[in-house]
């Protein structure tokens, strides 16, 4: 990039710390807290997360596409793009959340509505990616659901996918077009600074496959770190055998991608306060918070639970003083951004 080009882009890049509001350091920027834009391009959203598609689009200063997307009296989803989109860059803001099957099957028909008007090129940006917890046999006769999901993405015509804290890093794989896999950290950090950090915090991986994602925050936190080991002998029920490493006296933040019953998470935070921890905080990306697990939230050791709104938040979830919820719209409008201009997403991925 000339230093010309450089300067018609006033965002930079993520620093060293995490910080998101380190994207805005033009000044125009920071006094409208807009992405500077120039080319034109069009933001369409399901009904998956309304109010994170039209934040976005208020970042970028870009208004939210025109679009019906409906429902037949059985059902069947139907999609109407009220705009011309001939040649235009398309991006559809569409987590495929609960309900999972309409949200992706929205995500479906409308990436096949935009193809037939002659949309180019189509990127989905999905901030939360259903079925990634199938991303591998772990019984016999299993399918591998989210190699599925991946399939019918990209069969319905999407070009390029953007997907936020996946459940599994090779998930990118199971796609045979881009996939841009950025993290929530930045916008986590942001929060975190606030609060801790040094010998009095240990951060807690909740089992051994995320001790990567808690190494991350327990370096920019400079804080220790700790393991909890579990055994999950079916799904949506584990048992905690025992943790690795010191809390005792500490502030345990628990690190994780998704929070679904709650089961884990509330059995984590007893067993971390048994072990002598002086609270029990969590942060993670998305918000499940399905069947009983507020209840569970609420009676619980925790102190903190620490959500995004990558997964639209229900009231009684917003209205629970011991969960806060966070917004993406800032971090994913910046990534947006870079994909339409053709910049670099590398310093997004930390």
């Amino acid at each position: 990039m000339t230093c010309e080009d450089k300067a018609r882009h006033p965002l930079t890049a993520v620093g060293p710390d995490g910080n998101i509001r380190a994207l805005l350091t033009g000044r125009s920027s920071r006094q409208a807290g807009k992405v500077s834009v120039t080319k034109p391009f069009a933001i369409f959203s399901g009904n998956a997360n309304l109010d994170l598609a039209t934040s976005l689009c208020q970042h970028l200063g870009q208004p939210l596409g025109s679009a019906k997307v409906e429902r037949f009296a059985d059902g069947e989803v139907y999609v109407e793009i009220d705009q011309n989109v001939r040649g235009v860059n398309c991006f559809v803001v569409q987590p495929t959340c609960t309900p999972v099957n309409d949200n992706l099957m929205e995500l479906l028909v409308m990436t096949d509505a935009l193809k037939r008007s002659s949309a180019n090129p189509i990127v989905a940006v999905i901030p939360y990616f259903g079925y990634a917890r199938q991303d591998r046999k772990t019984r016999p006769r299993t399918p591998i659901s989210a190699r599925l999901a991946a399939d019918l993405i990209t069969a319905a015509g999407v070009h390029r996918v953007l997907a936020m804290d996946l459940h599994a890093g090779q998930i990118q794989g199971f796609f045979n077009i881009p996939v841009d896999h950025i993290y929530a950290m930045p916008v986590m950090m942001d929060y975190l600074r606030t609060k801790f950090g040094g010998n009095d915090t240990v951060i807690v991986s909740p089992d051994a496959g995320g001790v990567e994602r808690a190494r991350a925050f327990s370096k920019r936190l400079d804080a220790s770190l700790a393991i909890i080991d579990k055994r999950r002998p079916a799904p949506n029920v584990a048992e905690l055998v025992h943790i690795i490493g010191d809390v005792k006296g500490r502030d345990a933040i628990i690190i994780d991608d998704m929070v679904d019953t709650a089961g884990t998470l509330c059995a984590a935070a007893k067993g971390l306060m048994g072990q002598g921890a002086r609270a029990v905080y969590a942060c993670i990306t998305h918000g499940l918070l399905s069947g009983p697990a507020l209840e569970r939230i609420n009676a619980s050791d925790l102190k903190e639970l620490i959500i995004t709104d990558s997964i639209p938040p229900r009231p009684e979830v917003k209205a629970s003083p011991k969960i806060r919820v966070l917004s993406v719209a800032l971090l994913l409008a910046e990534a947006v951004k870079r994909i339409h201009m053709g910049d670099s997403l590398s310093s997004l991925f930390i």
